[in-house]
């Protein structure tokens, strides 16, 4: 294993020129991944070490992208509960993480760039900052990363997590890097049975099976009410295209062509909706449908509310449940091209009913549920999407049944924060003798159990 690591290390310096190229491509698009590039390879500038004392331990947390950095705040609003004194180390490898991050940081907490997979990289990100305790978030295992965490002795928890059958290969065919880097982790949560078998296969020994985080989303309010006030003035029921990742408009775009040939007034009977993925996208999107001869109204210059357009654009950030209160149905992105599926939690916990397609391997569990609980419909792809999404919306009783159905899913499988905050503290404990009063008393709370 050392002399694989050792190359595995060798070939991830090599490769940094090729990372920096990356880099300054995708800032053309995404300025923030022109700053603080150098912190990805271990260099910090003026941002002062942090030396972590029992009674106040400097916890990371490293989340890759926004999906992951969500689950994180759900995760770190119940950390906070349970160790008060905790200071917070922030990881993120996307902008739109990064961004997102920004907003989970109190007095005291710091936020660099995930270091690059090299032992230099790594070691100095660890010896700058010296974090007690890191949890990485979903699917996050680095080989390099696992190493340096050992020869540092920081424990490694990997919470709400999940392997799909895709990445479970990848890891079998590379047993000899990523085995001993599952090994190496002190505490695995994951989020179902099936995950958990998986885990397991790809060598790490699994604690808990918790179910997902994203379950104890708290809906914004003030979203919430916005988007649904501006439903109301819309004056017809609105169908959205919710997440949606490249390639897909296009099928949107060919299934809205074929639903308004096939029946014109269908396919007028909605407020059409789209909200992607990636916001480097927004204007290559608007380009897309305005060359299809629609009429395109952006959120970002929305003043008082949407204005009469054939299609809505969602090209904002941090919305998603606005978008959620306006819609009445969501068509689930990353789910009509083979990409996996994207998170329909939080679209069922605003109560918006989802109609998904076929891909949804990345949260296969969670999308079978809510076909079992009417809170979702599967669908053989976008054509028989857009039929089924206007049916829906254009049927109140139904919706409304739907709509139930999807609030009470999302409550039934809430819980998982806590008890992963109750297992992350007991590492920290066992780690470094870190004494909490209110972890201690959190034991013996029935409630918690």
């Amino acid at each position: 294993m050392g002399l694989s690591l050792t190359l595995y290390g060798w070939g991830a310096r090599l490769a940094r020129p090729l990372v920096r190229r990356k880099l300054a491509r995708r800032a053309v698009q995404e300025p923030g991944y022109a700053q603080g590039v150098e912190q990805r390879f271990g260099n910090y500038g003026d941002l002062p070490r942090y030396q972590a004392v029992p009674e106040m331990p400097l916890l990371w947390i490293h989340a890759v992208s926004l999906g992951e950095t969500r689950a994180a705040a759900i995760l770190l609003r119940e950390l906070r509960l349970q160790i008060p004194a905790l200071r917070l180390l922030l990881t993120n490898g996307t902008a739109t993480g990064r961004e997102e991050g920004q907003k989970l940081l109190l007095p005291g907490d710091i936020q660099v760039w995930q270091p690059w997979d090299d032992r230099a990289s790594v070691s100095a990100f660890l010896r700058h900052f010296r974090p007690t305790i890191g949890i990485l978030m979903e699917t996050e295992m680095w080989p390099g990363l696992a190493s340096g965490c050992q020869r540092e002795r920081v424990p490694l928890v990997l919470a709400n997590a999940r392997l799909n059958e895709k990445s479970l290969r990848g890891a079998q065919r590379l047993a000899w890097l990523a085995r001993p880097a599952y090994r190496s982790l002190r505490s695995v949560i994951a989020q179902t049975e099936a995950d958990a078998s998986r885990l397991r296969s790809a060598g790490a020994e699994v604690t808990a099976v918790l179910g997902n985080l994203k379950f104890d989303v708290e809906p914004d309010a003030a979203q919430l009410a916005q988007g649904q006030a501006w439903h109301q003035a819309a004056g017809k029921p609105v169908v959205m295209l919710a997440s949606s990742r490249e390639g897909e408009e296009a099928l949107w775009l060919q299934a809205l062509a074929q639903l308004r040939s096939s029946d014109p007034q269908a396919a007028a009977s909605v407020q059409w909706l789209l909200v992607p993925r990636h916001p480097q996208r927004f204007d290559e999107i608007v380009q897309l449908l305005q060359g299809a001869g629609l009429q395109v109204s952006r959120r970002s210059q929305w003043q008082s509310g949407p204005q009469p357009a054939d299609v809505w654009l969602g090209d904002s950030m941090g919305e998603m449940q606005l978008y959620y209160g306006l819609a009445d149905v969501a068509l689930l992105g990353g789910s009509f091209a083979p990409l996996g599926g994207q998170n329909l939690i939080e679209a069922a916990a605003c109560g918006c009913p989802v109609v998904m397609g076929p891909h949804t391997f990345n949260f296969a569990q969670a999308a079978d549920s809510s076909v079992q609980a009417d809170a979702a419909l599967r669908v053989a792809g976008m054509d028989e999407g857009l039929q089924q999404a206007v049916a829906i919306a254009s049927d109140t009783s139904r919706h409304s049944r739907m709509r139930r159905a999807a609030l009470q899913f999302a409550q039934a499988h809430r819980g998982a924060a806590k008890t992963t905050a109750q297992l992350v503290a007991a590492v920290l404990e066992s780690t470094e003798g870190f004494v909490n009063s209110s972890f201690e008393a959190s034991l013996f709370d029935e409630d918690s159990v």
